[in-house]
Parts: structure tokens; C-alpha cells; sequence
């Protein structure tokens, strides 16, 4: 049993065969799936709840993508706050800082960002991390969080000194299929010395395929090459990999008082 911790179901290149995507999904061992709501920013926040009312196995979460800061209203914060008040809410996220397109302005994104931090902790769900060539301000941003504030560092391709960052704000690190890259030995190192109870998977689908599918859409069936090379990078097994992961998730679920 495996857990998906971040993909985006709402894509456009999943609208024509979603029920397959989540079919080959559960035939391949995946039976938990994290859409995220970030959507195209306001106002399709409500994207992945709508997704995951579909499939018994989908959860979602909700959130401001950093490039779509800059389309952040009042209205927004308190749409965040509602949509929280469905029972299949899980997670705010993916949140954080991009300096890589700069979609948004950075400050903009910054002030977004932490707002959305404060909404998250009072509302108890666990946040889900993106950032992009904006570590330093990511990690100063994040150490601002009341101790006990739980989350994921979604996507991880940092080093293993950022690895050691992240773990020491309390994160979770979530490896995808970059992790099966030819020149990912960072992300290798990285993913060997994670706790084991601070390590998860992800698709980020339809993104980021691992390989032998690189350059072809993801999706969460097809994670379980990354958890093949996962279980080779710590020396363990893919049965292995799926229970730590798949128990990490419950828990940090259960954290914030969530009972999947």
C-alpha cells in the first residue's frame, strides 16, 4: 500500500481519463492520493476538494500556489478558510516561494506566504512546501512557525545540508521522480540519510515522470519506479519503503487531529 503524497489530478492532461489514471493508481498499490488545490489560483481553489468528493481514494488540500500571489484578494483567505471545512481537506498547500519565474512578485509572495502559514496553523492542517531558487527566504519564513507546526517539503531537491534544514524545522521530505535521474546524486544522499520517519513519496504528477518514463505525463501509478530506487538508495526494500511512507502519512495526518 503506497500513498501519493502530492500530485495535481486537476490537470488538463488527466481530464479525459481520470477514472483510468486512479484505476491503474489502486492496481499498482497506490490507495491513498493528495491532489493539490492549488489549481490556477484564485479564484479555482476548490479544485482538488471537487476531485476527491469523485474517488473514495483521493484527499485533497487547499492553498495559493507562490505564482499566483499576485491574484490574492481578502476573499481568498477567507474562501481558504471555508473550503477547510471539508472532511476531505487533509492538508494547505502547496505553498511557498518560487524566485525562479517570478510570476508573482517576491515580496507579494513572501506576504502571501505567511499569511497562508497562519492560516494553516490555526486551522491544524499540516503544510505541504514548494520552493524554487528561494531557499534562505523559505527556510527564515518557516523558522517563524510555533513549535510543533508539522508539513512536507514537497518535491525534494535540495542538498543534504538543506535536507538537514528542512528535518530541523520538523519537516517531512517527499521524494519524487527525480530521484531516478542520472545526475541526482545530491538527491540520492539526501534521501539515504532522512529519518525514517520523516520520509514520504510523491508523484507531483503529471509532472516529473520518473524514468523509464522521463518526458512522458506522470501519474501515481507509475511511483512505484521511485520507490524501487528509494528502497536501493537506503538498502531496504519497495514493501518496506511502502509501509514507513505510507505510515509517516497517517501520522502526520493524525498530528492535526485528521483520521484517514
Amino acid at each position: 500500500m503506497l500513498v501519493d503524497s502530492h500530485c495535481h489530478l486537476d490537470d488538463a492532461r488527466f481530464a479525459d481519463d481520470l477514472d483510468a489514471v486512479i484505476e491503474r493508481a489502486a492496481v499498482a498499490g497506490v490507495t491513498r492520493i493528495l491532489s493539490i488545490g492549488t489549481g490556477d489560483g484564485p479564484p479555482g481553489i476548490d479544485c482538488a476538494v471537487r476531485i476527491a468528493g469523485r474517488y473514495e481514494s483521493v484527499w485533497a488540500s487547499i492553498g495559493v500556489h507562490p505564482h499566483d500571489a499576485a491574484k490574492v484578494t481578502p476573499q481568498t483567505f477567507d474562501d481558504l478558510r471555508a473550503l477547510a471545512d471539508n472532511p476531505k481537506v487533509v492538508a494547505f498547500g502547496e505553498i511557498g516561494l518560487d524566485y525562479h519565474y517570478d510570476f508573482s512578485p517576491r515580496e507579494v509572495q513572501r506576504d502571501v506566504f505567511l499569511e497562508q502559514l497562519k492560516i494553516a496553523d490555526d486551522l491544524r492542517l499540516p503544510i505541504v512546501i514548494h520552493t524554487r531558487e528561494a531557499w534562505e527566504d523559505t527556510v527564515e519564513l518557516l523558522s517563524r512557525q510555533p513549535a510543533g507546526s508539522t508539513g512536507i517539503m514537497h518535491c525534494f531537491t535540495g542538498t543534504p545540508e538543506q535536507a538537514q534544514q528542512a528535518l530541523a524545522l520538523g519537516l517531512h521530505l517527499a521524494f519524487g521522480g527525480a530521484l531516478t535521474f542520472k545526475n541526482a546524486s545530491n538527491i540520492r544522499e539526501s534521501a539515504r540519510i532522512t529519518p525514517d520517519d520523516r520520509l514520504l513519496v510523491e508523484t507531483d504528477a503529471p509532472w516529473m515522470a520518473p524514468i523509464p518514463h522521463r518526458g512522458k505525463r506522470n501519474e501515481p501509478a507509475l511511483m512505484t519506479e521511485t520507490v524501487r530506487k528509494l528502497a536501493e538508495v537506503r538498502g531496504t526494500t519497495p514493501a518496506r519503503i511502502a509501509e514507513i511512507t505510507t505510515a509517516n502519512f497517517n501520522r502526520l495526518m493524525a498530528a492535526r487531529g485528521i483520521n484517514l
